[in-house]
């Protein structure tokens, strides 16, 4: 490889192991975002041993969960999915902000990857849409999560 060439991840599942951490809060909704992902994961040869599946009251607590997880040695990617529906107060504002805030930061901390499933929307409709089986945003931060651990693997072994 030539020292202009652009690192990238690829979708080699490897050794990693994955951890999803998930909100009961808007479960109709969230369960559709993990059989995105799992299915994603599978897909890509993740054996299902190798996926923990920790479950939050809500998106509120999500990075907690992350936190957790990320502190773990043999976790090497966190995948946080929840769903934010906006209501007719300004709780969702402050939950979708924390939420996405705090899983930022735990990605940081921690040099681990924590992709973002959490659907912050106006409407159900909107949430249903992107929980669907052909846009699953659940199936996408599961992508990412395995993109990110093979770059930092490159990055890391240059």
């Amino acid at each position: 490889m030539n020292a202009n060439a652009v690192l990238k991840g690829d979708l080699q599942p490897g050794e990693a192991r994955y951890a999803i951490a998930m909100s009961r809060f808007n479960s109709f909704i969230v369960e559709r975002l993990l059989e995105g992902a799992l299915q994603t994961l599978a897909a890509q040869g993740v054996p299902r041993e190798r996926i923990d599946i920790v479950q939050t009251p809500g998106a509120w607590e999500l990075p907690l969960a992350a936190q957790t997880l990320a502190r773990r040695k043999d976790i090497n990617a966190v995948i946080a999915l929840g769903a934010v529906i906006r209501g007719e107060t300004a709780h969702f504002e402050h939950v979708a902000g924390e939420c996405v805030r705090g899983l930022r930061q735990i990605m940081l901390e921690s040099g681990k990857p924590v992709t973002l499933g959490v659907l912050t929307v106006e409407t159900v409709e909107q949430a249903e849409a992107r929980s669907c089986p052909s846009d699953n945003k659940g199936a996408e931060a599961a992508l990412a999560a395995m993109e990110m651990v093979s770059l930092i693997a490159r990055m890391e072994s240059r």
